[in-house]
């Protein structure tokens, strides 16, 4: 019986001892594995760097190409907004009375510019091809603006994503991916 109390107790702590060591290795084996996880990760991400940086190189040119026509657009834009809504004017006195004065002065008013131009003037003629050259260059421009600003919004879409990749990164190395699964998972 002596004997066998030894041997237990000898088993006993040979089981604690194995316990620790597997414990251990199982700490290892969960570093070693994060870290392969996070080389993978990084691998990715800079997989990803790298084709951005293929899509984005050629757009610089042509981003450059709109930063003047962009800034025309912002600045009309701006003066645009400034412009007071219609059915905020007061108006005194009847409506249709109104409307008969403003009819009567506009009336002189086409007068006067029909006096001052010409109808069939060279400069008429010159004038209204340059506002049609004008409305389509203005219309290729807009198309070339919504084609940018949905390829603006897609990359800062993908950079967004970037970003929020490498910042979980840095939390998973600072603080161990046990820690940072507690925060996601429980």
């Amino acid at each position: 019986e002596n004997n066998l109390a030894k041997l237990e107790e000898k088993a006993e702590k040979n089981l604690m001892k194995l316990c620790e060591q597997k414990m251990r290795l199982q700490e290892k084996l969960y570093e070693v594995n994060r870290k392969i996880l996070l080389q993978e990760r990084e691998q990715k991400l800079d997989e990803m760097l790298d084709k951005q940086l293929e899509m984005l190189t050629p757009l610089i040119p042509v981003c450059e190409q709109f930063k003047e026509p962009y800034k025309h657009f912002a600045a009309a834009l701006d003066v645009t907004r400034h412009e007071l809504p219609i059915k905020n004017i007061h108006i005194e006195g009847d409506v249709h009375t109104y409307l008969g004065e403003l009819g009567k002065e506009l009336t002189i008013t086409q007068e006067l510019l029909t006096e001052l131009m010409p109808s069939g003037s060279e400069e008429s003629a010159k004038t209204l091809s340059s506002l049609k050259e004008l409305k389509e260059v203005s219309q290729e421009l807009d198309k070339e603006l919504q084609r940018t600003f949905t390829q603006v919004q897609n990359l800062a879409s993908e950079a967004s994503k970037e970003v929020s990749l490498h910042s979980q990164q840095i939390c998973e190395e600072s603080h161990g991916l046990e820690v940072v699964k507690g925060w996601y998972f429980d």
